[in-house]
């Protein structure tokens, strides 16, 4: 099944591609839906087929911590408004892109020491730039986007995933409260506003 839905979304993509154009194509999709995978099987089968691509993965290229977190705003805010740069990066990445750069100044966080590190990253002059991440379809950014795929994955899935990866218990009851008022309430916001299921070009359901 999961072949299949990366060939579908494959020829979806190849299909509105000339020879020599360059294309922005997103994975979208709330935490833990299978984006990161996704775009590394996707990128894979781009090689296949003799299209370069580079990855972009949008969780590398947030804030630091002082800027997301006891801002005095609601923890959903601080979770979709300030966990990037939105502004930088539609000029960094976004509208970089559509001049035809082939190489993007950005900064990087690193977790472990909570800064930014300026790093150059090359991206084709013909071929993809694939990006993933949470929220792509904001009103900031949607319209860059030649193609974006969406990830439609049910909240318990998603919560079990994350939860597994970093070992913690499913049942506490405080985490579950931290993402209701964080991480959930930020993608109702998203689905409410945003209509990303609408909005993007194809939905791939997973679960």
């Amino acid at each position: 099944m999961k072949n299949r839905m990366i060939g579908e979304s494959l020829r979806a993509v190849l299909n509105n591609m000339q020879d020599g154009e360059r294309l922005l194509v997103g994975i979208d999709g709330l935490s833990g839906s299978g984006k990161t995978t996704l775009a590394k099987q996707f990128a894979s089968e781009l090689d296949k087929h003799g299209v370069r691509s580079t990855v972009l993965h949008l969780d590398d290229l947030i804030t630091v911590r002082k800027m997301r977190y006891q801002t005095g705003h609601a923890e959903w805010y601080e979770h979709y408004f300030l966990q990037w740069d939105v502004a930088s990066l539609a000029e960094r990445v976004f509208r970089s892109w559509e001049r035809g750069a082939t190489e993007l100044e950005l900064d990087v966080y690193d977790a472990d020491r909570d800064l930014l590190t300026a790093r150059t990253v090359r991206v084709p002059d013909r071929g993809i730039l694939l990006i993933e991440g949470v929220f792509l379809q904001r009103k900031e950014w949607r319209s860059f986007f030649d193609h974006v795929l969406y990830i439609d994955c049910p909240r318990s899935t998603r919560f079990a995933r994350v939860t597994g990866r970093g070992g913690q218990d499913i049942a506490d009851q405080e985490r579950i409260e931290r993402y209701r008022r964080r991480y959930w309430a930020a993608e109702d916001y998203y689905l409410d506003t945003e209509k990303p299921l609408q909005q993007a070009d194809r939905v791939v359901r997973s679960s």
